[in-house]
């Protein structure tokens, strides 16, 4: 080989590491979304406050703010059982996986190919008989693709952008489902306060009734009392019977969500009572980091970009390098001997000039794809704005519904008190008797309901701030 040879291979390897600068993909700017300098909602919130540097030391298990150890180790177990966030996991895998195999187009591929083929050679036409001879091949194989126009670059940008974006995915589904669980498991407790309200409404009405026949038996009262305080029993029998079938299906829901089956999981029931915590809102401004849809979204518009280069890319020629070297002989004892060396080496450029236009379309699907997950994002991160808003609105109001049906039912409870007192000294009909019964116990479910609305209400409100996630891009 000449000088001139050399030089010629110096000159094409420079430039290719020259270009290689080079990259067709616009730069990535994050889309401007419109944010308010505070929540509207957060100032009559009781309880909210704005965030404060210490506050992100303990956001990460969240559900710990609501002092109940046993929704704690439920929580565990969805981190470690679920099967919704162990396939977000895998595909987490599975796009790190992709950003390795994209990552290994920047380095040559090197392959080996032996061969051993027997053929036989004519001699001439009209000659009966042929040479035969076996040929033994030894070639090792190089070629590599200098990434001259950043096709390689962005190619690995993209798949790591999609990486970023499972990884912020995996952690919405696990924020998803820890929010489910923990809404699912107050429901259950209200169920379970329901029933000790209407276990109690009906022994209090199942002595009514005694009371009333009574009555009836020594002349002192009417039959259709009777039949009054008597459907009045069974109304509330059936309700205290009805309330199982949703404490049944909360029971199911959460035994699905901690990975185990339904038929061997059970929750022991439980009256108690929880409040809902303060929690550190922050500012609008925060929610692009702490939720990791979002993130997600931004992270495929970063995507969407750097295919945007790709597509640029295939405008300019590729440039191939190859090369190859071995033993090739026709005996096996003179395989490798050095007068069987082969080799070859050399540059080629691939230049696409007539396509119909379909490298300009895929350019332009690439940006209509790229505004079109602009506008995801933007509507992503305004939803989340609403439900932040619609969440600190319901905290707040369930609040005053709450205190408003707490005075109902102490109302009410004297209602009953007075009835009660006015039908044993014969004052008033039993039908007055069953009108306060019925408006005690029609304020004790409406109370219960909203403390669990509201307790909901503030899981909800933790999930749309992103709970315990930061983002780490």
């Amino acid at each position: 080989m000449t000088d001139g040879f050399w030089r010629t291979q110096v000159v094409v390897a420079m430039s290719a590491l020259v270009a290689a600068a080079c990259s067709f993909a616009p730069k990535y700017v994050r889309p401007a979304v419109p944010v308010a300098d505070t929540y509207k909602e957060a100032a009559g919130s009781d309880g909210w406050k704005p965030a404060e540097p210490n506050d992100q030391q303990t956001r990460g298990r969240w559900w710990e703010a609501y002092n109940d150890a046993q929704l704690s180790a439920l929580e565990d177990q969805v981190a470690a059982q679920n099967q919704s966030l162990a396939a977000a996991a895998a595909n987490v895998d599975v796009a790190r996986a992709l950003v390795r195999e994209a990552r290994a187009q920047y380095f040559p591929t090197v392959s080996a190919a032996p061969s051993i083929a027997k053929q036989r050679v004519s001699t001439g036409f009209g000659q009966s008989l042929g040479v035969i001879y076996t040929t033994y091949t030894l070639p090792v194989e190089a070629s590599w693709e200098p990434d001259l126009w950043g096709r390689v670059r962005n190619t690995v940008q993209s798949t790591a952008f999609g990486a970023q974006a499972a990884v912020a995915d995996r952690e919405n589904v696990r924020l998803a489902v820890q929010a489910e669980l923990a809404g699912e498991y107050f429901e259950l407790r209200a169920s379970d306060l329901l029933k000790q309200i209407l276990d109690a409404t009906v022994a209090s009405y199942e002595e009514a009734a005694a009371v009333t026949r009574d009555r009836f038996n020594a002349g002192l009262e009417a039959d259709e009392a009777v039949a009054q305080a008597e459907t009045q029993l069974a109304n509330a029998r059936a309700q205290d019977a009805d309330v199982g079938i949703a404490r049944a299906q909360y029971e199911h829901a959460i035994a699905v969500l901690v990975g185990q089956s339904p038929s061997a999981f059970a929750m022991t029931p439980n009256a108690a009572t929880t409040d809902v915590p303060g929690v550190p809102v922050g500012v609008p401004s925060t929610l692009l980091e702490r939720r990791p849809d979002i993130a997600a979204s931004e992270r495929a518009v970063a995507q969407a970009n750097a295919q945007i280069g790709i597509a640029r890319s295939a405008f300019f020629p590729m440039l191939a390098l190859t090369a190859s070297a071995g033993f090739q002989n026709v005996t096996v004892a003179d395989w490798f001997t050095w007068p069987s060396r082969v080799w070859a080496f050399g540059p080629s450029v691939v230049q696409t000039i007539f396509d119909a236009g379909a490298r300009r379309a895929e350019v332009q699907r690439t940006h209509a794809a790229y505004d079109e997950v602009v506008a995801n994002y933007r509507q992503t991160v305004l939803t989340a704005f609403q439900q932040v808003e619609d969440n600190l609105a319901a905290v707040r109001i369930l609040a005053d519904v709450i205190a408003q049906q707490d005075l109902a039912v102490a109302a009410a409870q004297r209602a009953l008190d007075d009835a009660n007192t006015r039908y044993t000294t014969g004052l008033d009909p039993y039908l007055n008797v069953i009108a306060a019964q019925a408006a005690l116990l029609g304020s004790r479910q409406a109370a219960v309901n909203s403390r669990a609305q509201r307790l909901v209400a503030s899981v909800q409100l933790v999930k749309a701030l992103g709970g315990g996630w930061q983002q780490p891009f």
